[in-house]
């Protein structure tokens, strides 16, 4: 919190869930309590059975857990803002708790992303290069690229301190969502907002975007090596190990792009159009993930099915 010093304003910010909805925001928080309960559970269970199976102490399955801690920190951040404006209309959050709040947001954002890319190289080698597979991801391997991922996330998050420390707010301004988000927040600064904002805008198409070009130019490779299997069943099979890691591509850098593009370049959008699309990053890759990956992993699904049973030690086929 010294970080923020130098960072002043008047008061704090007014937090927005549904614009134009506000009376029935009881009924909207049923399905949005759902959505949360969803995501705490299905990730906390990809992460226990895990920890727990020692026939999952794999490569993929390691990334695989990064990905539900992520996402599961990443719906713990959200959790009491939008419930509370949703249940008791706590709009009003401090200035330095908002900025928190948004650079855990944005910081878990970029590792998510990051985590991706680590997972799409784990299946390049897993098909283009399987005899190397083992003796390359190693324990050690696998560390080591968590702790890159890591340092790269702190530097991120220390720019972001440094890009803030003298900046002058505004206070008591509306937001447009249940939380602080960098393109909504920025506006109502002293200084030039189109300077931060477009700051923001390269920094991810950056990060984000090498990030998915790595993700891109590595399912090349991994199209072209299928596409020389000779055998339909191998290609099929090949390919059917691809899928959850890319449904879990789709549904984050989708809604992503989607909304820090509303906010920089359409700035005529409806405000609840806005709102839904911000609910929509948040909940829809911690709710699908684990629901994805439970149901075409067969491994993680019968290890949970063992779970839920007692019934022993659990072989996988």
């Amino acid at each position: 919190m010294l970080i923020f010093n130098n960072t002043t304003t008047s008061s704090s910010f007014l937090l927005t869930a549904f614009p134009g909805l506000e009376r029935v925001h009881v009924w909207i928080s049923i399905p949005v309590c759902c959505l949360y309960t969803v995501a705490l559970l299905g990730n906390t269970m990809i992460l226990f059975v895990i920890i727990t199976e020692r026939s999952l102490h794999k490569p993929m399955y390691y990334f695989l857990s990064m990905l539900s801690a992520v996402d599961l920190c990443l719906t713990i951040t959200t959790l009491p803002t939008v419930l509370g404006v949703l249940w008791f209309h706590a709009r009003e959050i401090s200035f330095k708790a908002c900025l928190v709040q948004m650079s855990f947001v944005h910081t878990l954002s970029f590792l998510e992303s990051s985590v991706l890319v680590a997972m799409a190289l784990d299946r390049f080698m897993a098909i283009c290069h399987p005899l190397k597979y083992a003796t390359i991801l190693t324990n050690k391997m696998i560390l080591m690229i968590g702790l890159v991922i890591c340092t790269r996330q702190m530097v991120f998050l220390f720019s972001i301190f440094a890009a803030l420390k003298n900046v002058s707010f505004h206070g008591d301004q509306e937001l447009s969502h249940p939380f602080c988000y960098h393109p909504d927040v920025i506006k109502y600064t002293y200084s030039n907002p189109w300077v931060s904002s477009f700051l923001g805008m390269f920094l991810l198409l950056y990060l984000i975007g090498t990030d998915l070009l790595f993700i891109l130019f590595s399912y090349v490779l991994i199209i072209r090596t299928v596409l020389n299997i000779v055998a339909p069943k191998k290609q099929q099979k090949a390919l059917n190990t691809c899928v959850c890691h890319i449904c879990a591509v789709i549904v984050f850098y989708v809604p992503m792009i989607t909304l820090s593009l509303v906010h920089r370049l359409l700035s005529s959008t409806p405000r609840v159009v806005c709102s839904i699309l911000a609910n929509i990053y948040l909940l829809l890759p911690p709710v699908l993930n684990p629901i994805i990956y439970s149901w075409k992993t067969k491994s993680i699904r019968q290890a949970m099915f063992q779970l839920f049973q007692s019934k022993g030690p659990w072989t996988p086929e």
